[in-house]
């Protein structure tokens, strides 16, 4: 049993919050492991149809009186609950490292990121505005207002357990919404640790609904009642296209943040040193498990061996090993199956030709460390090309041309993240415009914060997350015609 060194042990919840009370009861229960060591961190009761139909009629119940809040007020508890979540930002980290295993400093920081999506929206609340539209004839006005959409599901997924919850609860709330949430069953004491701060920070019951266990009732629930009217998912493309077409009977908005293949372009003109510094931070945090991580990293033929050199030695200064310890800065995987997928794209690649530069095998610290990989020689019909990797592997994939490593970075169903490296400024724009990407980081292997718009195009995704355009989704535009002025 993995014993937390918490210093507020309430924060260490371990069941369903629906309406303002934690729902323990249920006849089965499952374990949440330290994916450092599989030893259990809590065990959480498994809850399904019914206790997800609970939760729908508290967040349905408690949507009139939250969204006749001023923004002002909703504002105001946004911000207590920012407050608190910095406040405890030691103890939400211990517990994300303890069911993710993600290093302390990581986790760290992604509980001050979840944060600032919550300190972002709570100001933008107040921003909700509409318009007047010149009338047709005198004796009419017409004006749009924005109302919140109504009861809102989020289902969030394990590798940012905190910071993907907080990134879909402060707008849904800042709009006027109320929600029901299903975290990832490796990952649920996270968010049940933001809703016991949800009720410290005065958030109504029922505003805030947490529910974990049986997934596939769950999921049934939030995609056909006709009391959810929007689903905001993270998670893989090929799950989002299950709940696109499920959430279809009725007619619901979706909004997806969905699988990635970031291309890391590194050109003969660039900072070598830089760009090696930006395929570290984007390809192995959080062990290479994040949807935006740099995926294939083409490297001009020139400066080819140049990179791969600088990027070894980079990447031997790697430590992995249990998150908690001092200098750690690689984790876990998630679980053993996660890294045997893995393993199977890197023995594709060699089978097919490609060779292996560094690492490549499991790490003595336990049976879900994968070594921080480089793969050279790699080409359009390997695996690690074609498919998402999500695990610390690197392939180094040669170009010649700016016009040939465009078409292979775009020659992918997907489209959410892309970087590359270039001091060329005609070069910046040209690249930065012709790639078919949401979102692109030039000379920079970091690129979301609240203030931007997060999301894909393609097959990773629909809608946005942060900046002003993140209310978006949880608001609906009212036409009001009103004549006999």
């Amino acid at each position: 049993m993995t014993k937390l060194a918490l210093n507020d042990h309430k924060l260490l919840r371990t069941s369903s919050y629906i309406d303002g009370v934690w729902i323990t009861q249920a006849q089965n229960s499952f374990d949440v492991t330290n994916p450092v060591d599989q030893s259990v961190v809590a065990s959480v009761p498994i809850h399904g149809k019914d206790e997800t139909e609970d939760a729908v009629a508290a967040a349905q119940k408690a949507l009139p009186a939250w969204r006749a809040k001023t923004a002002k007020e909703r504002s105001a508890l946004l911000r207590n609950w920012r407050n608190l979540l910095m406040e405890h930002q030691e103890d939400l980290a211990q517990i994300l490292t303890a069911e993710q295993g993600k290093p302390l400093a990581e986790a760290r920081g992604e509980i001050a990121y979840g944060a600032n999506y919550m300190e972002w929206f709570a100001e933008e609340a107040k921003r909700i505005y509409g318009d007047t539209i010149p009338a047709p004839t005198g004796d009419k006005r017409v004006v749009v207002i924005r109302q919140p959409v109504g009861v809102v599901a989020c289902i969030t997924p394990w590798n940012f357990p905190s910071a993907m919850l907080a990134r879909k609860l402060a707008p849904a709330l800042a709009a006027g919404c109320t929600v029901v949430c299903k975290p990832a069953n490796e990952t649920p004491l996270s968010a049940f640790a933001l809703a016991e701060l949800a009720e410290r920070a005065g958030i109504p019951k029922g505003v805030v609904n947490i529910v974990c266990g049986d997934t596939p009732a769950i999921g049934e629930v939030l995609t056909t009642h006709p009391d959810i009217r929007k689903l905001t998912f993270t998670g893989s493309t090929r799950v989002g296209k299950m709940l696109m077409a499920a959430c279809a009977s009725t007619v619901k908005r979706t909004s997806m943040e969905l699988g990635g293949n970031a291309p890391f372009i590194v050109f003969e003109d660039a900072d070598l040193d830089a760009a090696v510094q930006g395929a570290i931070a984007s390809k192995y945090r959080n062990a290479g498990q994040t949807c935006v991580c740099a995926n294939r990293i083409f490297v001009q033929a020139s400066v080819m061996e140049e990179f791969s050199s600088r990027l070894k030695a980079a990447t031997e200064k790697l430590v992995m090993g249990d998150g908690t310890q001092d200098g750690v800065t690689v984790g876990p995987m998630i679980h053993e199956k996660a890294l045997i997928d893995v393993q199977g794209k890197i023995q594709d690649a060699l089978d097919s030709g490609a060779s292996l530069v560094l690492g490549g095998h499991r790490g003595s610290q336990g049976s879900c460390f994968l070594e921080p990989t480089i793969v050279s020689g790699v080409t359009d019909k390997m695996r690690l090309f074609r498919e998402e990797i999500f695990g610390p592997v690197a392939p180094l994939i040669s170009f010649e041309t700016e016009e040939e490593v465009i078409h292979m970075a775009n020659d992918t169903e997907y489209g959410l993240a892309a970087y590359f490296f270039s001091r060329d400024i005609g070069r910046v724009w040209r690249v930065s415009e012709a790639l078919d990407y949401g979102m692109v980081g030039s000379n920079t292997g970091m690129l979301s914060n609240e203030a931007a718009p997060f999301g894909g195009v393609k097959q990773s995704g629909q809608g946005r997350e942060g900046s002003k355009y993140g209310l978006e989704d949880y608001l609906e535009m009212k036409y009001m015609c009103m004549g006999g002025i």
